[in-house]
């Protein structure tokens, strides 16, 4: 099991709007259910209203991992096309985060300098003089 680094939950509906759309319905996730006290594994059809998810590859699934229960993954660019313009599927550009490093003091790393001592407060509207 593998984890895309995006993906998106999107109904059936949408996806069976591009023409060229198929459904490999061998892979659809199997439901849980009670039978007779029993625990089974049972078929289940995708409706309109199934979530499916897109991944940053394009690719739709019948659950949340990348490598799993595969329903469509003929990526081509009009299949990219209809993403981005009909459904609207952006892949976010995350910008890395500086996390700015306390100084080191005299030779200790930061993790282990003491901590500094804070100025004295001034009461609030007081002025100094």
């Amino acid at each position: 099991m593998e984890m895309s680094n995006y993906c998106a939950a999107y109904e059936a509906r949408n996806f069976r709007k591009y023409p060229d759309w198929s459904e490999n319905a061998a892979n659809v996730r199997k439901d849980k259910q009670e039978v007779g006290g029993k625990e089974v594994e049972v078929e289940r059809q995708l409706d309109d209203d199934s979530i499916l998810y897109l991944h940053d590859s394009y690719i739709v699934t019948d659950g949340i991992y990348k490598d799993e229960n595969v329903i469509f993954e003929n990526v081509t660019d009009e299949w990219k096309r209809f993403c981005h313009e009909t459904l609207s599927f952006e892949i976010p550009v995350y910008e890395p985060i500086e996390i700015p490093r306390a100084p080191e003091a005299e030779g200790q790393p930061a993790a282990e300098a003491p901590p500094a001592e804070a100025p004295p407060a001034a009461a609030p509207g007081a002025s100094g003089g």
